[in-house]
């Protein structure tokens, strides 16, 4: 007994140990790699004091703005911090995050395809965001906050909020938005406060009818109809700047005094309605307004002939601007809308079976002419061009020597594939960093393709998926035409099938199945949430990059924009006979049942889905 209870001080310290060590513990992995992931997207800036891009322990060491709840990340808030840069393309390993404040900074280019799918709170305000709303918001069963408003974002919203019974407010002002609100926001039920203000949002708002809302700002859209009478119990209802039929009407500029159903409040374009929309009005209420009458209609004809001057100054000089701009314009688009064309596939590339893989570009979601060689992209309210906001690319600018060294000269010995537009190598940069290089034969180049060059890399830099290779950074120097992506290291499904008897044994049924369903999930995106949608062309499993993990990344998309030889393309009829078997996927049988002859109707499915 004695010796038992002498061993009980010892057993508590062993204890207390084990305590500290799981305390101690590393941060998740995949937070970890996400984190870095953000860090390199941002150009690793100074004032993130503890974060790294490759490695570290965000909840150990204490990362600036990064809260933890054990191994886990559960929080970022870093408003204000004036980062510079994209949200990268791993926020949705994130899987314990909760929160997210990236507000009030300089980010650009599109939100990412998927985000978080656990958070409650998203503010993302006040920066400069591009492109749509992705469709992962509509996963977000938790989310109770979501700000998106002072951005550049534009189409239309989209069904987003059919299972977003949490939010309890929405802000989507000050942005481009167009189109009419989506039938799902009728399912906010717990919304209290809506914010949509200054956007090009048309239709009716009928479907906010049976919202609880203490707050519903919809000014300055175009916005038709009549306003619900429902609405007009909301506290704090502002309307204006929108065409609705029952809005309040201003002063008669007469002496004639008005019929008693005469509406009584002046009209206040920003101000809230409140209910009844046209009350009638008191006979003492009468008498003031004869008193008032002339001079309310002196300043209101005023105001209106002012405005009616402005807006025909303002006329001319955008019609005048326009005439100037046409007449030094570059050739039309050719790009901006994407003939449904496939590229056959036995003479888009000719495999290396020595060297497992090309790597790969990814598809551009909105293809514009440029015009000028310039990295500046410019987009308008619809996705159509506008000279009112320019996207920079995004990639990062190499020079031709760095490349070079990288690749040893571009010998031999690097090289990794040959497509029709010109050679792939392996680069080896002094820092470590292994990246693959796609060295693009001028020659192949028609002289506008060449001149939009640099915009087509602009919307290749913009897509961001996790099964499309992502365009780390391209070089344009002496005259070259070099695209650098991420380095893919187990190659081709196309090798790992016909020329690695090894590889191949590693592709299980369920292996088999995973790389099917990543490459359709690419697809989707591409054909989906791209808009306008993006026809690959040159959809082969030597186009197919498997990592070590054998998880698929999509290659070759965007540069479908520089092919020149119109014989490579075939009509759309065949790209629909385009079968999984065709990509040899199917030559081991499936475990149970075969595959179903028919598939299900499509507003019941995804390509990812069935």
């Amino acid at each position: 007994m004695a010796a038992l209870a002498a061993s009980w001080p010892w057993a508590g310290l062993f204890f207390l140990l084990a305590l500290l060590a799981v305390a101690g513990a590393d941060t998740d992995a995949g937070d970890v790699a996400a984190l870095g992931n953000l860090y390199s997207s941002w150009n690793s800036p100074a004032q993130l004091t503890g974060w790294s891009a490759a490695g570290g322990d965000p909840c150990g060491a204490a990362w600036a703005g990064v809260t933890c709840s054990g191994t886990a990340v559960t929080s970022i808030k870093l408003s204000g911090m004036e980062l510079n840069g994209t949200l990268g393309y791993e926020l949705s390993s994130l899987q314990a995050l909760k929160t997210m404040d990236l507000s009030n900074n300089f980010l650009h280019d599109s939100i990412p395809y998927q985000l978080p799918s656990n958070l409650t709170y998203l503010n993302l305000a006040k920066n400069n965001l591009s492109g749509n709303l992705p469709y992962s918001i509509s996963t977000m069963v938790s989310l109770e906050y979501l700000n998106l408003s002072h951005n550049s974002l534009f189409q239309e919203i989209g069904e987003l909020f059919g299972s977003l019974n949490s939010l309890s407010e929405l802000d989507i002002s000050f942005n481009n938005l167009t189109g009419s609100l989506p039938i799902s926001m009728g399912s906010l039920s717990k919304v209290s406060s809506l914010y949509m203000q200054n956007n090009q949002l048309s239709g009716t708002v009928d479907v906010l009818s049976n919202l609880s809302l203490a707050t519903l700002n919809i000014a300055n859209n175009n916005f038709s109809g009549t306003i619900p009478q429902e609405l007009s119990s909301i506290p704090n209802l502002i309307v204006g700047g929108n065409s609705f039929a029952n809005m309040p009407a201003s002063p008669p500029p007469t002496l004639t005094p008005p019929p008693k159903n005469t509406r009584d409040q002046p009209n206040h374009p920003q101000g809230p309605i409140s209910a009844p929309i046209v009350p009638e009005t008191p006979i003492d209420q009468d008498d003031k307004k004869l008193q008032t009458g002339p001079l309310v209609g002196i300043a209101v004809g005023s105001i209106a002939v002012g405005s009616c001057v402005l807006f025909a100054l303002v006329f001319c000089l955008h019609k005048t601007r326009k005439r100037n701009d046409d007449a030094s314009s570059e050739p039309k688009d050719i790009l901006g809308s994407l003939a449904v064309n496939i590229e056959r596939a036995s003479n888009r590339e000719t495999p290396i079976p020595n060297n497992i893989h090309e790597n790969a570009v990814v598809a551009t979601s909105d293809l514009q002419p440029s015009g000028k060689m310039t990295p500046e992209r410019v987009y308008g309210t619809n996705g159509s061009t506008a000279k009112n906001a320019k996207v920079p690319v995004t990639a990062t600018s190499y020079t031709v020597a760095a490349l070079q060294v990288a690749t040893n000269s571009f010998c031999q010995d690097s090289l990794l594939g040959e497509g029709s537009l010109g050679r792939v190598y392996k680069a080896d940069f002094p820092n470590g960093k292994v990246l693959a290089v796609k060295k693009i034969d001028s020659a192949s180049l028609s002289l506008y393709e060449e001149e939009n060059f640099l915009e087509v890399i602009s919307n290749i830099s913009r897509l961001r998926h996790p099964n499309i290779v992502p365009l780390t950074g391209y070089c344009t120097e002496h005259g070259q035409r070099l695209l650098v992506y991420e380095y893919i290291g187990n190659g081709t499904l196309h090798d790992i099938l016909h020329f690695s008897d090894g590889m191949s044994k590693k592709l299980t049924w369920n292996t088999r199945v995973r790389i099917a369903l990543g490459t359709a999930r690419a697809l989707e995106y591409l054909h989906e949430v791209c808009m306008p949608p993006v026809v690959h062309r040159s959809f082969k499993s030597s186009n197919i990059l498997l990592d070590e993990e054998y998880s698929p990344h999509l290659s070759d998309c965007g540069l479908a924009a520089l092919s020149p030889n119109p014989e490579r393309e075939v009509t759309s009829d065949v790209a629909a006979k385009f079968q999984l078997r065709w990509l040899g996927l199917s030559d081991t049988a499936p475990p149970s049942s075969p595959c179903q002859e028919h598939t299900p109707p499509r507003a019941t499915c995804t390509v990812s889905e069935w």
